[in-house]
């Protein structure tokens, strides 16, 4: 049986086969061990019944995806009372074809009483409808099909619960995007400005400046859409990024970075480093006595991967508000991994702010075993 909207799967058929089977078995076993019935010792041989038992078993087993059918098509009946009038009917008309198609059986595995005077066995399935003997098969009937609608809630509820996850997602795809267009704007429009402060004193530079920018923008495009990227490869964006700052500061920056070699293949964020280091700059390093410095680490912390970026400037005032790329960092780190990852900004030791970012350690392998497990 198929429908458009039902389908039994291969492991369903297969489970109903063996349920069917388990019970026929369950109640031969018992008839057997039942000193009422056939018992140990007895003559008569309990074969025929045995074999009954299976038929009626197997039986219900090929009826099973029928009944499952009209309950899941019963939904398409809008009036109520047509609805269980459909299943009624439906119900008679299977028990009865279920008993007939037993009772035929038995008169063939089970030798029947003989008419008087010699006639042929007693085989007369319309008179024992007409006594409604097959009131026993209308009850498995309404059990099978109570089963059925069990099992259409549930493949119900599933789906809305799976549906709930796609608009999940796509929420906070969506609001990943949003941050994101608000960060690579930012990006660009002060890197342009300190493109436009060095035009008169440093064209040399300048032209420099312009060919890391166009690589930053290539691969800011390239990368669009992709939420995570190894460690490694978001250092590479960021060493374009700090030559571009190294002319600006014209040989006053110095950055130095600390990066364990477990630490590289984990993934990050795309562009989650970019503006945190730019924040470091901008309110750090740049309004720093002398030269600035930037300092760098990554390490694996058991589960955890921890990211810093300390600076050597005049440190936190009281009551500054988050930058954008901080901010935007920040709702990002949540959208991505909720409670498991945090952003913390704090006056350091000896002046500067350090800035650390703590995520779940994971690789692009780990997602892939993650995958094939589910």
């Amino acid at each position: 049986m198929h429908d458009e909207r039902f389908s039994l799967s291969t492991r369903e058929l297969a489970l109903i086969f063996l349920f069917w089977t388990a019970l026929a078995t369950v109640s031969t076993v018992n008839r057997l061990i039942d000193a009422r019935d056939f018992g140990f010792g007895r003559v008569m041989s309990p074969a025929g019944p045995i074999a009954l038992a299976f038929i009626e078993a197997w039986t219900w087993a090929a009826f099973t995806p029928l009944i499952f059918w009209l309950g899941s098509r019963s939904g398409a009946v809008r009036s109520q009372l047509l609805r269980v009038l459909l299943l009624i009917v439906s119900g008679i008309a299977v028990a009865v074809a279920v008993y007939v198609l037993l009772d035929f059986a038995r008169s063939q595995i089970i030798i029947l009483p003989r008419r008087r005077g010699g006639g042929p066995p007693v085989f007369a399935p319309l008179r024992e409808i007409g006594r409604f003997r097959f009131l026993n098969q209308l009850l498995v009937y309404a059990a099978v099909l109570a089963t059925g609608f069990a099992r259409e809630f549930f493949l119900r509820d599933r789906r809305r619960q799976q549906h709930e996850v796609r608009l999940q997602a796509q929420l906070a795809e969506a609001r990943l995007d949003a941050l994101r267009m608000q960060i690579n704007p930012h990006f660009l429009f002060n890197t342009l400005h300190a493109i436009s402060a060095l035009v008169e004193r440093d064209p040399g530079g300048v032209r420099r400046m312009i060919a890391r920018l166009s690589e930053l923008l290539r691969h800011t495009i390239d990368s669009r859409g992709t939420d995570e990227v190894p460690l490694r490869e978001e250092l590479a964006f960021l060493r374009r990024y700090i030559e571009i700052m190294e002319i600006r500061f014209q040989g006053k920056l110095q950055v130095a970075m600390n990066v364990g070699e477990d630490a590289l293949d984990a993934l990050v964020p795309n562009l989650v480093l970019q503006p945190i280091v730019e924040n470091a700059l901008e309110h750090g390093a740049a309004r720093a006595q002398g030269e600035g410095r930037i300092e760098l680490s990554a390490r694996r912390d058991g589960d955890e991967l921890r990211l810093a970026v300390r600076d050597n400037g005049p440190g936190l005032e009281d009551g500054a508000a988050a930058g954008v790329g901080v901010a935007n960092t920040r709702a990002r780190l949540e959208q991505l991994y909720g409670e498991f990852a945090t952003l913390t900004l704090a006056n350091a030791a000896g002046g500067g702010v350090l800035t650390e970012i703590v995520l779940p350690f994971h690789t692009r392998s780990d997602r892939f075993e993650g995958r094939a497990d589910a």
